[in-house]
């Protein structure tokens, strides 16, 4: 094996045996010696061993000519596997967005004259149960687990817990999707997914309320992106062209239609529209006053 495949499974590996050692530490848990010995020496290990490949990899990117920022970071991207770099950035962008959220800041990434969509109205009262069942259950193991230090670990992961329901739902209310002036989208799910969607790259758009099944964000056998909240989508855009995008975890991926919520589709379908890039017509089912009734007596007469 070499050093640098070494250096990632070590650390996909430190990084969540660590945080347990602090959980138990901050738990107030008596770690015997000999326990804590091997796993501090176990880290410094890995951290050499890291320190000394990063290092290696620095060096080798300064030669061929990267500044230190960009080597540094080629050099970090080689070691740390892209799924634990993505969740512990996410971890961190989601209690920033608990801060701003508390703060009332503005919402994250919307410039003067931009429309920010917001699609959480689907899942906010589902949050809230999921928070509610966590104070319920944090109290229930105070009542029944007698271990003092096992309670307290408990508490410690279980009030954790209770943060980062909060710190999801926050990000989400903080970083909403964005019609910028120009046309163009850009479609997010809190701190998780993040996609532009150039105003040349949209070829129609349209309040469409669809119920997909699947995981948040599904790649359909057709091309379509579903990016849904709740199960359910309210607005599709049609693509002139393939567009890229990553997954929530670093896979990549090309989609030629997107489909998202929104909370108030129609606004978002008549922002992008008043852009120039597509005029409302009569026959489209999300142009305002379009009454399929009278179509039908139309063509009839």
């Amino acid at each position: 094996m070499s050093g640098l495949s070494a250096a990632r499974i070590a650390a996909a590996a430190v990084i969540p045996a660590e945080l347990l050692f602090v959980l138990c530490a901050v738990a107030g848990m008596r770690i015997p010696q000999w326990a804590a010995v091997a796993a501090e020496t176990a880290v410094l290990g890995v951290l050499v061993l890291e320190v000394s490949v990063l290092r290696g990899l620095y060096a080798a990117g300064r030669a061929r000519g990267a500044g230190r920022g960009p080597a540094l970071r080629e050099a970090v991207r080689a070691v740390v596997p892209v799924q634990v770099r993505r969740l512990l950035v996410h971890e961190l962008r989601a209690m920033a967005s608990l801060v701003r959220w508390v703060l009332r800041r503005p919402p994250h990434g919307v410039g003067n004259g931009d429309l920010a969509a917001r699609y959480t109205g689907p899942q906010t009262a589902m949050m809230y149960g999921f928070l509610f069942v966590s104070v319920v259950e944090t109290v229930a193991l105070a009542l029944v687990v007698p271990w003092p230090a096992v309670h307290r670990m408990l508490l410690v992961i279980d009030v954790y817990g209770v943060l980062l329901i909060l710190a999801v739902h926050a990000a989400c209310v903080t970083r909403p999707h964005v019609v910028r002036g120009d046309g163009s989208l850009r479609l997010r799910y809190g701190a998780l997914f993040d996609l532009e969607v150039p105003a040349d790259a949209i070829a129609s758009i349209r309040v469409d309320r669809r119920y997909p099944e699947g995981r948040l964000v599904r790649l359909g056998e057709d091309g379509v992106l579903d990016l849904s909240v709740g199960s359910q989508t309210t607005v599709t855009v049609e693509l002139a062209r393939p567009l890229p995008f990553v997954r929530p975890l670093g896979a990549r991926g090309e989609a030629t239609g997107l489909r998202f919520h929104a909370d108030d589709p129609a606004a978002v379908v008549a922002a992008v529209r008043a852009a120039g890039r597509e005029p409302a017509t009569r026959t489209d089912r999300s142009a305002p006053g379009f009454n399929p009734v009278v179509k039908r007596f139309g063509e009839v007469l």
